[in-house]
């Protein structure tokens, strides 16, 4: 763990003193989780929620119901309005979410199994990241976690358009 994410993100957090916050679906907690294992993480990390319904994102995070039912749950729409509903709620320097399909079920000819979006919400801007992974369940919301936990890394270190 050395030089892990979250290591990096704690380090360009403290130094920057920004705060951060997750919404999360699909990894049920993890990235939030990882963030959490490092002492001291409560300098910069104020606090996660974990929506996984469609009534949770939308009385949660204010996901709009014409989102979730236009969209879907698994969609850039949706992890841009969790994330922003999460920076809102807490208000925070930058919210990453994460919604996918972990599996082994509900992936649809559109969206398979493994398909998630990331979105990471900053008062610069929004923006969302799209994977199709091709693990397990456990593997895909490790590699998702790891995916959003890269988001937060790249928008630290200067490296989102």
């Amino acid at each position: 763990m050395a030089d892990s994410l979250e290591i990096r993100i704690a380090s360009k957090l403290t130094e920057r003193r920004f705060t951060l916050v997750t919404a999360e679906s699909c990894t049920g907690g993890l990235v939030a989780s990882r963030i959490t294992d490092l002492p001291g993480s409560s300098n910069y990390f104020l606090g996660g929620v974990v929506a996984y319904s469609y009534e949770a994102k939308a009385e949660l995070l204010g996901v709009s119901w014409e989102t979730l039912n236009g969209h879907g749950a698994v969609s850039r729409e949706t992890v841009i309005e969790m994330a922003r509903g999460a920076r809102k709620l807490y208000r925070a320097d930058i919210a990453v979410s994460v919604s996918g399909i972990a599996g082994p079920g509900g992936g649809t000819p559109d969206k398979p199994v493994g398909t998630v979006w990331v979105g990471l919400s900053t008062s610069s801007g929004e923006e969302a990241r799209h994977f199709i992974w091709d693990g397990d369940r456990v593997g895909n919301k490790s590699l998702s976690a790891d995916a959003a936990l890269q988001f937060i890394l790249d928008y630290l270190e200067g490296r989102l358009a």
